[in-house]
């Protein structure tokens, strides 16, 4: 049987150059009854661990390393004993919300995790911040995209250690190639999907 879907949302802070908003962020859980991954621990580790319930963590990837999707990672890796995956291009972003605590492992572009049987394929996605990354699921048709690429088009990237034709670069690269009914799974708001956003693009700014 493959994974299955799960999403919470919590609410926090996200704070970045002097700034601070309130957000509201989909944390996903994905595998099956026995054992899952965490993608994007945010706001409340105590929230996402009670919806992991007795299964097994096996681990705990963060798409980027904004506060707001890494804030309760280490937390959670303390209740659930599961390791934190980042893109080391992320590092910077990681040590300004956890300088005493490092990441457990690397993500890599072409990695594939496994859980309960499913394949997620890292998918390396700058723009939005350096070590960006989407995690493509082909077995689910879905791709969980953190803040790379929203309903309605790319992630913001207007502050620091983000670039708009970087983005668009990636998400046109990486992203636009996969299946059109591919469902994206955003780090905020609601889902969409590969076709829906290709056909909203023709108004983007190329790189």
């Amino acid at each position: 049987m493959a994974a299955t879907v799960q999403n919470v949302v919590t609410s926090g802070v996200f704070e970045l150059d002097g700034g601070s908003w309130d957000v509201e962020n989909n944390v996903w859980i994905v595998g099956d009854d026995a054992e899952v991954i965490v993608i994007d621990a945010a706001h409340d580790a105590a929230r996402i661990a009670e919806a992991v319930g007795e299964r097994a963590v096996r681990a705990i990837v963060s798409t980027h390393a904004h506060n707001d999707h890494v804030n309760a990672a280490p937390e959670l890796a303390r209740l659930t004993g599961a390791p934190i995956l980042l893109h080391p291009d992320d590092r910077v972003l990681w040590d300004l919300t956890h300088p005493d605590r490092a990441p457990d492992g690397e993500l890599a572009d072409g990695q594939k995790l496994t859980i309960a049987g499913t394949e997620l394929r890292v998918l390396h996605t700058p723009g939005h911040a350096p070590g960006a990354v989407c995690l493509y699921a082909p077995d689910l048709g879905a791709v969980f995209t953190g803040d790379t690429l929203f309903h309605g088009g790319p992630g913001a990237t207007g502050r620091s250690y983000s670039d708009y034709p970087t983005i668009v670069g990636s998400i046109t690269e990486r992203l636009f190639p996969l299946p059109e009914e591919t469902v994206v799974h955003t780090g905020h708001g609601e889902h969409t999907t590969i076709g829906a956003e290709k056909q909203g693009a023709t108004g983007w700014e190329k790189p």
